[in-house]
């Protein structure tokens, strides 16, 4: 399916104002291909199987299409979307709550692994949300304990599916759908088709509308470059890269999860500020890394495909390949994270002797002549490595504690004394609060808050 009406808006489509009001609130104006291509099937009622990048507008069009079904009177769980992490979850729940700004008294819970159990229980026992986005796991637990019931689900989304599949969750995913009416929408979503999300969507899809949207519109604000290199040379050649390019944010993708760690102990010897995410993290650290990230207080991102799913970095500025995926779909889907909203970005890609067979792979796959280049390793230390321009604290106190971010910013711009320039993005968690203070002021901002009050209370802060 490739054509679509040259007239469609948002205001043609037939979307209640309700939802014309969350459409107006988030600023939305013209449909992106995923969403032209894909709401009018959509509010149809039809079932859709949709290939799309990240960032093509894919949770708007899902999110119209199961709020346009929703009964708001009806205290019932209606809609129910999978995604393979809670990072990724969490994204979805915002964009979902912004859409439905103008629906009263709607419930969205976000059920995820790696947070505690009880309060979800206890969200569940007060009673249902009409819409629930999760993981499949705890979705599954959930339902084990008869907490969760998916007998009123009129539409179910499986939201990047195939990192669902490579991280195992096809059992619980076949257990969950198991509970849902026969007669619902069903609506999944991949970044790519491999022949197992093809047999997971014959099981659950009923005569689907396909859809495929190549990623075009992302390629071509990305300059894509390709070096050669001895893998013995290649953390080298990225931290020279790195000096060249000069990318405020930067991630790096691998394929071994060891080889996140070991390449983030080689850009701190160089002096850049570098992290790590991997499947083997535990949560909290998870979530400090991306908060650290997301803020600017670290400016590379050493990652692999499923710990960064879900991850949502406004401006991203660069991409680097630091082994090639054996899959050409996921580099497309890899490099796609930079060069959003029609704003520049650069793709970077470090290829052993083994791994020309791979380019060849992505070169045939995209239609187009990759670009080589050549590149000195470094030799020795690294000239003038920028840190990361802020630096972050932690509070021991969050959501738990009724702290919000505006007392945050009183205590640092009142007893702590600093300038509001000099404040960055805060997070308040449950039980923590994270919040970014530009480098040359963090230790001053910090001693001041340990010697004074957030609230009129004493917390315990540290800096990561």
């Amino acid at each position: 399916m490739t054509d679509t009406a040259p007239d469609l808006s948002f205001s043609t489509l037939a979307l209640p104002p309700a939802l014309l009001q969350g459409v107006e609130a988030l600023g939305y104006q013209d449909l992106t291909a995923i969403q032209a291509q894909s709401l009018p099937a959509i509010l149809d009622g039809r079932d859709l199987i949709a290939q799309a990048p990240t960032g093509s507008g894919k949770t708007a069009a899902f999110g119209l299409g199961l709020l346009h079904r929703l009964d708001p009177g009806r205290i019932q769980t209606q809609a129910l979307v999978l995604c393979p992490t809670r990072e990724l979850a969490d994204q979805v729940a915002r964009q979902l709550r912004k859409l439905a700004l103008g629906i009263p008294n709607l419930k969205v819970s976000v059920l995820c692994g790696g947070t505690p159990l009880a309060p979800q229980l206890a969200s569940l026992a007060t009673h249902d949300p009409q819409v629930v986005v999760g993981t499949p796991g705890r979705i599954q637990e959930l339902l084990r304990k008869k907490a969760l019931h998916l007998r009123g689900v009129r539409t179910l989304v499986l939201d990047e599916a195939d990192r669902m599949l490579d991280m195992g969750f096809e059992e619980p995913i076949r257990e969950i759908v198991g509970k849902t009416p026969k007669e619902r929408q069903t609506l999944l979503f991949s970044a790519t088709f491999p022949e197992s999300i093809r047999t997971l969507g014959a099981a659950m899809l009923r005569e689907p509308v396909e859809v495929t949207v190549e990623g075009a519109e992302n390629r071509a604000a990305i300059e894509q470059w390709f070096y050669e290199v001895e893998p013995a040379r290649k953390t080298p050649l990225l931290a020279a890269l790195l000096l060249e390019f000069r990318p405020e944010s930067c991630v790096v993708f691998c394929n071994m999860r060891r080889d996140t760690e070991e390449v983030v102990g080689s850009l701190e010897h160089y002096g850049f500020t570098a992290l790590a995410l991997h499947g083997d993290m535990e949560q909290r650290d998870r979530d400090e890394v991306l908060v650290r990230f997301a803020n600017r207080s670290c400016s590379v991102l050493v990652a692999s495909d499923v710990a960064a799913r879900g991850l949502d970095v406004a401006d991203l500025a660069a991409v680097v390949n630091y082994e090639l995926p054996t899959d050409p779909d996921t580099y497309v889907h890899r490099i796609g994270r930079t060069g959003r909203a029609g704003k520049g970005g650069v793709a970077l890609s470090l290829c052993a002797p083994r791994e020309v067979g791979r380019a060849h792979a992505i070169e045939q796959h995209l239609g187009t002549t990759l670009r080589w280049q050549r590149a000195t390793p470094l030799a020795g230390k690294a000239p003038n490595v920028r840190p990361a321009a802020m630096v972050t604290l932690r509070i021991d106190a969050g959501k738990t504690d009724k702290l919000r971010p505006g007392d945050i910013v009183g205590a640092l711009t009142g007893e702590a004394g600093l300038p509001v320039a000099a404040i960055g993005k805060i997070d308040v968690f449950p039980t923590r609060s994270y919040v970014a203070i530009a480098r040359g002021r963090a230790n001053a901002a910090l001693a001041r808050l340990r010697e004074g009050k957030i609230k009129g209370r004493r917390f315990r802060i540290n800096r990561l």
